[in-house]
């Protein structure tokens, strides 16, 4: 499987709002593609991967909040079909490296959505996963993490990225 490229803020490929899947679009190929996002995730390392953070602007996303790396969860067309509760979570993303930042999401959620087989399934959530839920189908608006903080957090972000990229060059 090959290793994908994850595309970094800035960059504006990452405020495209992704496109519904055409069920018959879930064919070996898409399941490779999938394959390849997990073997990202894992490697970055992450606990989810929207499609839109390597350049494939299609609404699906991979998650895996589980410590054993054993709970691969694929989200094609999710859709938040009911929210409930608040909470206050520090967000990372691999999108973003190296900053962390509190982000206020609902605390437990039902989503729908199909498997990389094309069967819908529905699913509640709480607690981290539901915070990776939303999180991810953020990227799949095009939005990030860092939209949730002010416009000078957000430019001091913008800031250190730009040093730290300088400095690895």
């Amino acid at each position: 499987m090959a290793k994908l490229t994850i595309l970094e803020f800035p960059d504006p490929r990452l405020r495209t709002v992704a496109r519904a899947i055409d069920p018959a679009e879930l064919d070996d190929a898409f399941r490779a593609h999938v394959a390849d996002m997990f073997e990202t995730m894992y490697e970055a390392p992450g606990i989810g991967l929207a499609a839109s953070q390597v350049d494939d602007h299609r609404r699906y996303m991979v998650i895996d909040v589980s410590e054993a790396r054993d709970e691969r969860r694929v989200f094609v067309n999710p859709r938040i079909i009911a929210r409930e509760g608040e909470q206050v979570c520090q967000e990372g993303c691999l999108s973003v490296p190296t900053i962390n930042a509190d982000v206020t999401r609902a605390a437990s959620i039902v989503v729908q959505a199909l498997d990389e087989f094309g069967s819908p399934f529905e699913l509640a959530a709480e607690g981290l996963l539901a915070v990776c839920i939303q999180h991810e189908m953020d990227h799949l608006e095009g939005k990030l993490f860092i939209d949730y903080l002010s416009p000078l957090k957000r430019d001091m972000v913008r800031r250190k990225l730009s040093k730290l990229r300088r400095s690895a060059a």
